[in-house]
Order: C-alpha cells, then sequence, then structure tokens
C-alpha cells in the first residue's frame, strides 16, 4: 500500500492546503469539500512521506464521532457519499471514496478549543514549572499521566501552517472572539469530551486530551444570525491522545494509539525547534520517516478506530 500524499483534482479550485487535509470549493455556495490525504504533522511539521491509508482512517472515526455526538451540538458534516455530492466532484470517486467529506461553509473561529483529562504533554512540561497550565493555577503535588480532579477547557491560538499554535489563558481566548461565544464554546467543549471520555473508556481506551475546531454559519433563528457548530476533524488519533486503560499507571509517560509515538521517534533522530526543515547539512530536505515508524504508527491508527467503532 503507498500513501496518498497529494490530491489531484484539476476541475475543482483548490482553496486550502493542509497539513492533512485539502479544502475544494464546489458548485454549491453553501458547501466545501474536505479530503483527508495520508499526509502527518508533528510539531508542526509535514513529514516528507505519509502513512498509507491514513486519511480513510481519520474520516472513519470523525463520521463515528460526529453522528455519536450529534446531540449536543452540530456539525458540519453533510455526506461522504461522493455519488451525493456535487456532479464535478464524482468524476474523481476512486480518488476521493473513503477520505472525503461534503462539509458546510462556516467561518472558522481563531482558536483551537483544547480539553484535557490527563495530565501530559505540554500541560505536564509547564505544571513541572509552575505548577498551572494555560495559566490555571492545579493541586501540588500531580504527577504526569495523573488523571485532573476534572476536564480543564485550555485553549490555544489557532497557527498558520508552519506556524507554532500558542497556549493562552481562558481570560485572553475570551477576549479574542468575545465572552459569550468563549462561554458557548468552552461549554460544549467540554460536553463533547466528557461523552467521548465515558465512551473511549467502555471501549478500554483512555482520552487523555483532545482538540475542537468551531465556526458559525448563517441561522434565520438565531438571535445574532449565526449558529455556533463543530467543524473540521473530530476525536481522530491526529487531534488527541489515546491511551490503553489496561496497564495505564499515573506517574509516567502513556503508550499511544496517536502521533506520540512518531513525536518520540522524530526526537530520538534529533528534531529539535529549529531544524524544520531538515537536520544539519541536510536543510531544505525535510524529514522522512521510516519504514518502521511508518508501519508502527499505522498500525496504532487502525487499533485506536477499530477499539473505538467496533
Amino acid at each position: 500500500m503507498t500513501a496518498s500524499t497529494e490530491t489531484n483534482l484539476p476541475d475543482l479550485l483548490l482553496l486550502s492546503k493542509g497539513k492533512v487535509r485539502d479544502i475544494y470549493s464546489t458548485s454549491s455556495p453553501e458547501h466545501l469539500l474536505f479530503v483527508a490525504t495520508d499526509r502527518i504533522s508533528a510539531y508542526d511539521v509535514i513529514l516528507r512521506n505519509g502513512i498509507p491509508g491514513k486519511g480513510k482512517l481519520l474520516t472513519q472515526i470523525s463520521l463515528f464521532w460526529f453522528s455519536k455526538l450529534s446531540h449536543i451540538i452540530p456539525n458540519h458534516f453533510i455526506t461522504a457519499n461522493v455519488q451525493e455530492m456535487p456532479e464535478e466532484v464524482r468524476k474523481y470517486e476512486d480518488q476521493l471514496d473513503g477520505r472525503a467529506m461534503l462539509v458546510k461553509k462556516a467561518k472558522v473561529l481563531p482558536l483551537e478549543a483544547i480539553v484535557r483529562g490527563y495530565l501530559t504533554g505540554s500541560a505536564w512540561s509547564e505544571y513541572k514549572e509552575s505548577g498551572t497550565v494555560h495559566g490555571i493555577t492545579l493541586p501540588v503535588g500531580l504527577v504526569e499521566s495523573q488523571k485532573l480532579p476534572e476536564p480543564l477547557f485550555t485553549p490555544s491560538t489557532k497557527a498558520e501552517q508552519g506556524a507554532h499554535d500558542e497556549n493562552i489563558p481562558p481570560e485572553q481566548a475570551s477576549n479574542l472572539i468575545g465572552e459569550s461565544l468563549y462561554t458557548q464554546i468552552s461549554q460544549a467543549a467540554l460536553k463533547l469530551y466528557t461523552e467521548a471520555a465515558e465512551y473511549a473508556q467502555s471501549k478500554g481506551v483512555i482520552l487523555a486530551d483532545t482538540k475542537f475546531e468551531f465556526g458559525l454559519v448563517p441561522s434565520a433563528t438565531s438571535p445574532n444570525g449565526e449558529t455556533l457548530i463543530l467543524v473540521d476533524e473530530l476525536l481522530t488519533p491526529d487531534s488527541s491522545r489515546y491511551w490503553p486503560f489496561q496497564g495505564y499507571e499515573a506517574g509516567k509517560s502513556q503508550p499511544s494509539f496517536d502521533k506520540q509515538y512518531l513525536r518520540d521517534w522524530l526526537v530520538c533522530s534529533g528534531f529539535r525547534k529549529g531544524l524544520e526543515s531538515g537536520k544539519e547539512g541536510e536543510e531544505g530536505e525535510g524529514w522522512n520517516i521510516d519504514s518502521s515508524v511508518v508501519e508502527g504508527t499505522r498500525e496504532r491508527y487502525e487499533e485506536a478506530v477499530k477499539l473505538l467503532t467496533s
């Protein structure tokens, strides 16, 4: 199996090429075409080779969660059936099947809505230094990977491609998008995380943390003419930390079903800030993932999808 890291849809207008998804306009002014490629990124860097089948796995698990959590907040998903998409899209069915979604066009808010249920990643790094997470003071004496007293909503800025997201305090996030909208987002994100985490645990999986994105769509029934919806991907191994429940033990790092395996390999291979384009002497060459790490990453994604959706 080869990785599909690029889309080739010459009769469609490419609006955006992200770390994983290519977004195209359609003949419907209210809809966009989201295509999940097999590209993979770590530390906001797109690796040169991808993970075969990853885009289809991401699409499969997003569709599962969009359906399961739709009672909490509306989302942008319309259909994943290419034959139900606009005529100009259907000719590319062989390329799009299993990795494309037709979605509502939304005004995406400039905020990463991160919910953390466990102390890990950048939250653990900050806590060790200052006893806080995104400026929020936590109890003393917590250890790595410990379950937090309650899930925390910890926003970050939504960076442009190639730039790094920045963790920000809740007050700054509220000022960025307005208090009312911030309250809606934080409440929805916490509800989504709590229900998803409870379900995941019933399947033997810990949802340590995850990232949501939100947007606004026109609404004739809303007082301000717009309705908040969930956009982008949802609870995938790209946007979430998933750990096996069996063997979980606070006080150390955990094995994962997500990109942490790739991040760890990348660091061990010499990656650090300032070397985004390649190792010393290889500037501009980028980073290639070893074949064993490609396979290991794919297996972890497949296992997460199987456990959660079966």
